[in-house]
């Protein structure tokens, strides 16, 4: 029981932080991460690269790397002549037998990505699903069937998964249990351990984060800002999120509930929000507040189940330069640009990155945001902050929990055989 509660917890992955070699503890493990770390980065690269980058003697180097080849974490990729002195063997990350997965739970639609150990995706799936007009349970089942299917095709390709990471737009504790989430009218939903029961006990880690602080996983691994040591992402969707790295590392809090910026009041005779406060950030600038405020007729014939129609909707009008949405695009990139501002002031990130719909109609949001950040940030230029749209798309929390699911080996530590 005390070794299942243990792998129903959130992963927390240290993605920017370079292990050290080191003289103390497991020093197999920390030398591990160090190599794998180095051939990521810099593949392809030779064992003496290795050992004269990172420290490490050469022998040490020569013992890791073989025992990570005969793992098939790393793999040879031939000769090179073009260095000095004898041709080197190169090498390169290999982990073709193993991947990860990573989902998400969106206010319409359930998303599953998979990855290899190099970061290469394996498969990219989405399925419709109206996660608010739900109850929990059936969000849930939706989420293992989605699952189940990933799992043998990944399965069938002869590649063991090391873990699954759900991202969830709300609260999430270090239980993967989720006591809030506005969005989707959830409260104390053990989303880890009902998956994990609902997949029949898996040999793999199942753990549960906020959308947001997996996308800026993403963002940093993967996105145009790769390897910015203080970077936050906000996330467009239902909600708004802050998943915020400072000095590479994530910044969670006392409880994990670090990041919600969305129910932050900007505009104290604003909207209602559906957190029950007025003037939050999330009831002036999200996806459904956006939807809402420029096409007033939207929810005539019901709520609205699929957004993605709608958000085209206020894309083709902005194309078409209607006066009234250029004009609500803008007031809406300003309360934006307030938002920002707070996290330029309390954080000073190097990037803000904006995904989901704000990525979307960054066009007519971002000239608006950016100047209400610069107005209104303490430091000169909002302490060099810059304010841009995402290019990872609508997959970016799936992408950034398949990653966090590679935490384990990435750390040094050898799958399971």
């Amino acid at each position: 029981m005390a070794q299942r509660r243990r792998r129903e917890r959130q992963i927390v992955i240290d993605i920017q932080t370079e292990p050290q070699p080191s003289d103390l503890g497991d020093v197999r493990v920390t030398n591990r991460a160090v190599v794998l770390r180095h051939v990521r980065r810099h593949a392809p690269c030779s064992r003496a690269d290795i050992a004269a980058h990172t420290g490490l003697n050469k022998a040490t180097v020569s013992s890791l790397v073989t025992e990570l080849i005969d793992r098939r974490l790393l793999r040879e990729t031939g000769l090179t002549e073009n260095r000095v002195g004898r041709p080197a063997t190169m090498l390169v990350l290999d982990g073709e037998p193993y991947a990860a997965l990573g989902m998400e739970i969106g206010a319409d639609e359930l998303v599953v990505v998979a990855v290899d150990l190099g970061g290469n995706r394996l498969l990219t799936w989405r399925r419709a699903f109206a996660a608010p007009l739900a109850a929990p349970a059936e969000t849930v089942r939706a989420l293992a069937t989605l699952a189940r299917r990933a799992i043998n095709r990944v399965n069938g390709q002869g590649r063991t998964i090391l873990g699954l990471t759900v991202g969830v737009p709300g609260l999430v504790d270090t239980a993967g249990t989720v006591p809030l989430a506005t969005a989707l009218g959830w409260r104390d939903v053990p989303v880890a351990t009902a998956l994990r029961a609902a997949l029949r006990d898996p040999d793999f880690t199942i753990a549960v984060d906020t959308d947001a602080n997996l996308a800026v996983v993403a963002e940093q691994r993967h996105g145009v800002y790769a390897g910015t040591a203080d970077l936050v992402h906000l996330t467009g969707g239902a909600t708004v999120g802050a998943g915020v790295l400072t000095g590479g590392r994530p910044l969670r809090g006392a409880r994990g509930f670090a990041g919600e910026v969305g129910h932050v009041p900007v505009d104290p005779a604003g909207p209602v929000c559906e957190c029950g406060r007025r003037g939050c950030l999330t009831a002036l600038v999200a996806l459904p507040a956006v939807v809402r405020r420029l096409l007033p007729d939207v929810e005539v014939d019901g709520p609205v189940t699929d957004w993605l129609p709608e958000l085209e909707r206020v894309q083709t009008l902005a194309r078409q330069e209607d006066p009234g949405v250029l004009a609500g695009l803008a007031e809406i990139g300003t309360h934006l640009g307030h938002g920002v501002s707070i996290l330029a002031n309390l954080l000073n990130p190097q990037v803000v990155t904006m995904g989901g719909h704000f990525a979307v109609l960054a066009p007519w949001l971002l000239p608006a945001a950016r100047a209400e950040l610069h107005a209104r940030a303490l430091a000169p230029a909002a302490g060099g902050c810059q304010l841009v749209a995402s290019r990872l798309g609508a997959t970016a929390t799936a992408l950034g929990g398949a990653t966090v699911a590679l935490a384990t080996v990435e750390s040094g530590r050898l799958p399971v055989s």
